[in-house]
């Protein structure tokens, strides 16, 4: 059989894949000829290569475009891919500094949309993997630093930024049980901690932690409170300890969560039971029980050393008026429950 007679559009590929090999093969021996090709795929890429994706350039670009274009599955579509990607690493600054879609744009912060995940590259990623360990940050739980948890999948909030942080997208995405919404959680979590910590410089003689923002005033107050004569008061407990703990939860669970926390809260007599709040929504009781508990996982995950900074103030709040220990008790119980299941406690009142 006759071989195929090259045509004009192999002969126009042939003279670009030279041209493109010559001009990064001129530039700065920095790192980027290092990096595998999906180093610099954008989510939004179609028709790429995939039989090239795990190679290196280095490595990739030694081998004559014709055999390139005889690889199983690679046509004259996929080899255009193939040079945008090229493209993409000649383009780029330095190797490790994020390219094509502006930074802000993935963050959202240009036009103020929310978190963008379709516009974040192997490179920015890789940027944001390198502030986490750069701050030593590995440790810190998902959870912990989300910006909400209603977005994050329940059995990951516990799963340590360790366990991504030296994985590129390609192999988190090929791990079981992580699709593209549990993926898009935890970039958004990444992302998150790297425009907290990006312009800061580690210290030798000062730590940077990071904490959800209504945790310092609470522990504020929560010092406060065991050097003041007097016990805390029933309007001062709602508003530093109380309020900032139901605003987390209507972030973290929604409204709907929050209001049945808040209800639960009440002090003046006029506290719904459980079945009352379970009627008014159309759910069983065993379903409220299971939504209040939500806000003692949520506690676990977003301030658990709150659990023993509450002890000094119920011991405190023994000398308080009768509202203010007993709002101070039940707080303790819904966010904090001790032996007994949330549920059971609430059950019992």
């Amino acid at each position: 059989m006759a071989r195929k007679a090259p045509t004009s559009s192999t002969y126009r590929q042939v003279g670009t894949y030279q041209r493109l090999c010559k001009q990064l093969f001129e530039l700065p021996d920095d790192g980027r000829l290092d990096k595998q090709l999906s180093y610099w795929v954008l989510p939004t890429d179609r028709r790429l290569p995939i039989a090239f994706l795990d190679r290196d350039l280095r490595t990739l670009l030694e081998v004559p475009f014709e055999q390139l274009i005889k690889t199983p599955g690679v046509g004259q579509k996929k080899i255009e891919g193939l040079f945008t990607l090229i493209r993409r690493a000649i383009k780029a600054d330095v190797c490790n500094t994020p390219f094509g879609m502006d930074e802000r744009h993935a963050t959202g912060t240009d036009l103020g949309t929310g978190f963008d995940p379709t516009a974040v590259s192997e490179s920015l990623w890789a940027s944001w993997c390198e502030s986490v360990r750069r701050h030593e940050f590995v440790d810190y739980k998902l959870g912990q630093l989300a910006p909400s948890l209603q977005m994050l999948p329940t059995v990951i909030w516990h799963k340590s930024l360790g366990e991504y942080v030296d994985k590129s997208l390609a192999e988190i995405r090929r791990m079981r049980t992580h699709g593209e919404k549990r993926l898009h959680a935890i970039l958004e979590v990444f992302c998150t901690v790297h425009e907290a910590v990006s312009t800061s410089t580690p210290s030798h003689t000062l730590d940077l932690q990071l904490v959800p923002r209504f945790v310092p005033p609470v522990v504020d107050w929560l010092t406060s409170v065991l050097d003041l004569p007097k016990p805390p008061t029933l309007p001062e407990v709602r508003r530093n300890l109380v309020t900032p703990l139901l605003t987390q939860i209507r972030t973290d669970l929604g409204e709907q969560v929050a209001d049945l926390a808040s209800e639960r809260l009440q002090t003046d007599g006029n506290t719904p039971t459980v079945k009352q709040q379970a009627e008014r929504l159309g759910v069983t009781r065993a379903r409220v029980y299971q939504l209040l508990e939500d806000c003692s996982k949520v506690m676990e995950v977003r301030w658990p050393t709150g659990r023993w900074l509450l002890i000094p103030l119920e011991a405190r709040a023994v000398d308080a008026s009768p509202r203010a220990q007993q709002l101070v008790r039940a707080a303790c119980e819904l966010f904090y429950p001790r032996s007994t299941s949330a549920s059971q406690t609430l059950a019992t009142s």
